[in-house]
Formats: structure tokens, C-alpha cells, sequence
């Protein structure tokens, strides 16, 4: 068995506390101090900053803390377009750029834009392609050309390099196998995450981020990696944290919503409940168990949960 990965921490932010450049420059700073790896944004028409620019931005207001998208939707972008965009985030961030693209899953920003959701294997279909398109600019150094089913790029100069090479690390996420596969066959990082097929991301899919789930999640990432598995690092995001030393009893309380026992709720991916020593040596259970050694925060919980942070990083 390979060793362990050191843990990696990552904040999600999409927007700064007030709508200021200084506001957005000192969360990134405030993320650095506290021992995060990276900060990573989402990728909606909702109350967000546009994800590139920002992350620019945030690299520019620190020194050494990483930027990323967790995850692109490739609908929103032709991937022409991206890689462009990608090296110039990656060059402007002195090689700084975890490049996170998914398949596209929130039916309400399709919606507001006026854009046909297509069927989940459709979507996956052109974003097979679209990562295609997109790792084959980053890494070329000559013209490029690519024909398929939903992208043609027709001996396409690509310019800017990006600092890192061959490319920026790759992240992609998903909770079906098909995804996870392309993600164990393509990505540098995979995260997994629940299925989000019918496009809300409501409590429904809650019991899909249970120990067992996570684990065949895992299988098939393993299967379709073949010899890279060692590689991969995997990511997960931590959606809520309830920091209490009544840990059983507040699992027992989300047991119904998650269709598991409370047992199985502490071991939840999306979840983290305990206390600060508590939630270490989970998460340490979570490497050892999942594999998963890179863990993002979402918003409301990635302060609190600093000093686990400040532990457990780079251990």
C-alpha cells in the first residue's frame, strides 16, 4: 500500500464580505495565514464573482497560496476559449492554478441563461471532449488541431504557456462512475462528490454520500485509473461543520435526513461534527479509509475549523 498524501486544505469562497478589491485581497490573505493550501471558487450566475478574475486577484493580494475552480462548467465556455484563459490565470499567478472543469449539473443557472439542459450523458459527452481540447492546448507548444463530435479546433496557436508544465493540475469532480472514471484517466486530482443528475443538489442526495458510497466511489476511480491511482490525490468538499461535544447525539438527529445510521453520518464526506479533536482524528480516518487527503471548506465553517487546519496540514 502506498503512503499516506500529507493533507492539503482548501477554502471555497465565491464572494468577499464586502464588495471591495480590499474586502476579496484579505479573505485571501486571512486563508493563507491560517494554513489553507488553496482557494477555490464555484462556477454560477448567482451572487458570485466571476471565478478567473478573482482568483487573479487573490493570488495577487498572497504569496504562496494556491487558486482554483471547484468546478468550470463547460457549457459556460468553449474550451478553446478556456485554455486560453486558464494559461493566463496560471502565468499572471506565477504558476499557481489548480484547474477544476466539470459537466455542467445546476439546472437553475441553465435556466437563467437561456440555455437547453441536456441530458446528463449529452453533457458528459462534450465535456470528454472539451478536457481533451483543453489539456491538449495547455501542453502544446505548436499549433493545435482537434476534431470530434462537439468540438473542432482548427491548428489553433496557443498562447500564453502557462507557467507550470506540462500544464496546471487538472481537478475533476463528480459522483457518477462515468465521470469519476474520466477524472481517474485525465485529472491530477479527483474529487468526489455526491450525484447531482437532477440538477438541484437538494436533500435528496444526501444518502448518496454515505461511507459505503463513498467507498465504490473510490473503486471506480481506482479501476479506471489502473497504475496512476498512486498518483491521484483525492479531494472532497466539506459542505457543513457542527463543532459540539455531543457528536452522537447530532448525528442522530441527521440520520433520517441522510437514510443511514448515526454511525454512518459521522463518516459522511460532506459532513464534519465534533469536537476540534474529534474532527482530526476523523479526518484522519477519512484518509486511511477513502484515501482522501485534500479537503475543502466551504464558506460558513472554514474559519472555525482553522486550528484542525493549522494541525493536520502538510502532516
Amino acid at each position: 500500500m502506498a503512503a499516506e498524501r500529507p493533507f492539503r486544505f482548501a477554502v471555497q469562497l465565491s464572494r468577499p464580505v464586502e464588495p471591495s478589491a480590499r474586502s476579496w485581497s484579505e479573505l485571501a490573505k486571512r486563508a493563507e495565514d491560517l494554513g489553507f493550501s488553496t482557494l477555490l471558487m464555484p462556477d454560477h450566475f448567482g451572487e458570485q464573482l466571476a471565478p478567473l478574475p478573482a482568483l487573479v486577484a487573490a493570488a495577487g493580494a498572497t504569496d504562496r497560496l494556491r487558486v482554483g475552480t471547484l468546478v468550470l462548467d463547460n457549457d459556460y465556455r468553449h474550451p478553446l476559449m478556456l485554455a486560453k484563459e486558464a494559461a493566463t490565470v496560471d502565468l499572471l499567478t506565477d504558476g499557481r492554478l489548480e484547474l477544476g472543469i466539470g459537466a455542467g449539473w445546476m439546472r437553475s443557472d441553465y435556466q437563467q441563461a437561456g440555455m437547453a439542459y441536456d441530458p446528463p450523458a449529452r453533457r458528459v459527452d462534450r465535456f470528454e471532449e472539451a478536457v481533451q481540447v483543453v489539456t491538449g492546448l495547455l501542453e502544446a507548444d505548436e499549433p493545435y488541431s482537434f476534431a470530434g463530435a462537439h468540438y473542432r479546433i482548427d491548428a489553433a496557436v496557443p498562447y500564453p504557456r502557462p507557467r507550470q508544465r506540462p500544464r496546471p493540475p487538472l481537478i475533476i469532480g463528480g459522483g457518477g462512475r462515468r465521470v469519476l472514471s474520466v477524472a481517474a484517466r485525465r485529472a491530477e486530482i479527483v474529487s468526489i462528490n455526491v450525484n447531482l443528475r437532477n440538477g438541484t443538489g437538494g436533500p435528496e442526495v444526501a444518502p448518496d454520500a454515505s461511507p459505503e458510497s463513498t467507498r465504490r466511489k473510490v473503486d471506480w476511480v481506482r479501476t479506471a485509473a489502473g497504475e496512476r491511482f498512486e498518483s491521484l490525490e483525492l479531494n472532497t468538499l466539506i459542505g457543513f461543520a457542527v463543532i459540539t461535544d455531543k457528536a452522537r447525539a447530532v448525528a442522530e438527529s441527521l440520520a433520517p435526513a441522510f437514510a443511514m445510521s448515526a454511525r454512518d453520518v459521522l463518516h459522511v464526506p460532506l459532513a464534519l461534527i465534533g469536537t476540534l479533536e474529534e474532527m482530526e482524528e476523523e479526518l484522519r480516518w477519512r484518509r486511511h479509509e477513502y484515501g482522501i487527503s485534500y479537503f475543502s471548506l466551504e464558506a460558513d465553517c472554514w474559519e472555525s475549523l482553522a486550528p484542525v487546519v493549522g494541525r493536520l496540514a502538510g502532516s
